[in-house]
């Protein structure tokens, strides 16, 4: 799947989000990355200071953003580095990667009755003033056809209904729009696939772009890139005219 065309005199950004766990499960003390592209001269980190080996985000950009917010500022929540939030023109941007209930669903509680309210609140404030989008991995397949075999996944971190109602709560009835869906409505596209389920296709979507609904008439397309197989998700498009 592929942007759609959008004509040479059309001023638009395009935006990318991709969950590099693949990247991270190569082994190494340095890890020399090569033909990097060039132009991407701002660039934003938040490494989890709870966990060595787990969750963090990164932005990278050939716009300066002109304020740059690292967590939600709750100290509980912002020691994982799963937030950062670049404000430009027009949006702010932010980069979010929300906690996993894990196997057994041991985290499910925090996921869904703090951090879920704690982080909806956050991008509340800031949509106070100005719009906001928020891509990254959600972790929530939020509709079955998000799934593959949606009546076998109800037990399984991702696809329970506290946290498909949590994500119904916190950001589809405040406004915000999956903007994948709303592009492509009847469309099956997965973004995640457990260990060899990828060559059948038996996926996940769990990564999004949500955008508030002042801005949604504003995206021109969103998608995603499958024949990326560098990590076990793929990475997610938005193109946004502006």
């Amino acid at each position: 799947m592929r942007p759609q065309p959008l004509g040479d005199d059309t001023k638009h950004m395009k935006i990318l989000s991709y969950n590099v766990n693949g990247v991270r499960n190569v082994e190494g003390d340095v890890k020399d990355f090569n033909n990097l592209i060039a132009g991407y001269d701002y660039s934003y980190w938040s490494c989890s200071v709870a966990r060595l080996d787990y969750s963090g985000t990164g932005v990278i950009s050939r716009i300066k953003p002109i304020s740059v917010q690292y967590g939600i500022g709750t100290a509980e929540h912002d020691q994982e580095g799963r937030v950062i939030t670049l404000e430009f023109d027009n949006f702010y941007l932010v980069n979010a990667y929300v906690p996993n209930s894990g196997r057994g669903l041991k985290r499910l509680l925090y996921r869904v009755d703090d951090w879920d309210p704690c982080f909806s609140e956050f991008v509340e404030k800031l949509e106070s003033f100005k719009p906001v989008i928020v891509a990254g991995d959600l972790n929530c397949a939020c509709q079955e056809m998000d799934i593959h075999n949606p009546p076998m996944k109800t037990d399984d971190a991702g696809f329970t209904e506290e946290e498909r109602q949590s994500f119904e709560i916190n950001f589809t009835m405040r406004g915000f729009v999956d903007t994948f869906r709303k592009q492509h409505p009847n469309a099956v596209g997965y973004t995640f696939w457990g260990e060899n389920q990828r060559r059948n296709n038996k996926g996940w979507r769990l990564d999004y772009f949500l955008a508030s609904g002042s801005i949604i008439d504003r995206v021109h397309d969103s998608y995603i890139l499958p024949d990326v197989t560098n990590s076990d998700h793929s990475p997610i498009g938005l193109v946004l005219k502006v």
